[in-house]
Parts: structure tokens; C-alpha cells; sequence
């Protein structure tokens, strides 16, 4: 028994639609981090659906780097968050307007 690929390709349209929407919406840095990560796992699922449906695994292989990627980009945005609550005390995008010292 298999999952249908349109049904799995509305799962990713569904959870890149809530990722777009917390970028949209949101001004909490961290809540932009999570939002982004959303999107970035959606596109993961269309790769690997594609993948398993052409019966290839050149999407499995380009789903590792882009976990890679999205971890290397957790560790560093979360880096910026840290010092930029130690500095200002909030992570609310409408106070932090520069990033100046």
C-alpha cells in the first residue's frame, strides 16, 4: 500500500503554506527561525516524494544537504538571537530596527 504522490505534495503545500505565513505574520525572531525551518522541510518532502515516485535517489542525496544546511542555519540564527537578547533584552523584530552596537 502506498501513499498517493498528490496526496503527499498537499501535506508539503500545507506546512510551506503555515511556514509562509509565520514569516508573513510573526516578529518573533525565533518564530521566523521555526517558519523558515517549515519551509525548508517542505521542500524536503517534495524531494524525497519525487524521489520515491521517479524511483531515484538523486532527491534522497540533495535532502541531506539540505538538512545540512538548514542545521548550519539553525546554529548560526540562533547564535544571533543569543546575542541580540544578552544585548537588547528581546527578540521582538519591531524593537531590534539595526543590528548596530
Amino acid at each position: 500500500m502506498t501513499i498517493p504522490l498528490s496526496w503527499v505534495l498537499a501535506l508539503s503545500a500545507v506546512v510551506f503554506g503555515i511556514g509562509v505565513i509565520g514569516l508573513l505574520t510573526r516578529r518573533n525572531i525565533l518564530i521566523l527561525l521555526m517558519s523558515l525551518e517549515l519551509i525548508l522541510n517542505a521542500a524536503n518532502i517534495n524531494l524525497v516524494a519525487f524521489s520515491n515516485h521517479l524511483h531515484s535517489m538523486r532527491g534522497n542525496v540533495i535532502v541531506v544537504f539540505t538538512i545540512a544546511v538548514a542545521a548550519a542555519e539553525a546554529a548560526v540564527g540562533l547564535a544571533i538571537l543569543l546575542a541580540l537578547f544578552r544585548n537588547r533584552r528581546t527578540v521582538n523584530l519591531d524593537e531590534v530596527r539595526e543590528m548596530k552596537g
